[in-house]
């Protein structure tokens, strides 16, 4: 059987007349807005940003290290590419870059990407360097 915690102090606050329209309601209006507070209480999740709800601990400790992973340097000049956060802003071509890159290949910068070749078999852009390796692995 769970316990219930004593609650000892009363909070107030003024709202618009339609949301005490809707928390007069509820069956359990405080339990709502206690469940709201500790939802605002916790932070977006810094993988899904915001689709999922984690603790701030969890967030504190993970972001560092999706942070370090949101970039790579290029397999063909070295230079620093940007891995984004979310792919949906992207334009056809970049896309397209990097799911060559999710799907087991070499990741280029925009200009190396451009002046690869494009393999015959898979349509993946591969350097020069890299094409002898690459036709062994299909």
């Amino acid at each position: 059987m769970t316990r219930k915690t004593m609650k000892t102090e009363v909070v107030a606050f003024k709202v618009e007349e339609e949301l005490a329209e809707f928390l007069n309601q509820l069956p359990n209006k405080s339990e709502f807005i206690r469940k709201a507070i500790a939802a605002q209480m916790s932070m977006a999740c810094p993988l899904c940003h915001g689709s999922g709800q984690v603790s701030r601990w969890v967030h504190d400790h993970f972001l560092p290290l999706l942070q370090s992973w949101a970039g790579r340097n290029c397999d063909s000049c070295g230079s620093k590419v940007s891995l984004p956060g979310d792919p949906g802003s992207l334009s056809p071509e970049a896309q397209a870059r990097l799911e060559q890159f999710f799907h087991g290949g070499p990741l280029y910068c925009d200009p190396c990407y451009d002046k690869a070749p494009t393999c015959d078999d898979c349509g993946w852009h591969i350097d020069e360097d890299l094409a002898k390796e690459h036709k062994h692995a299909h």
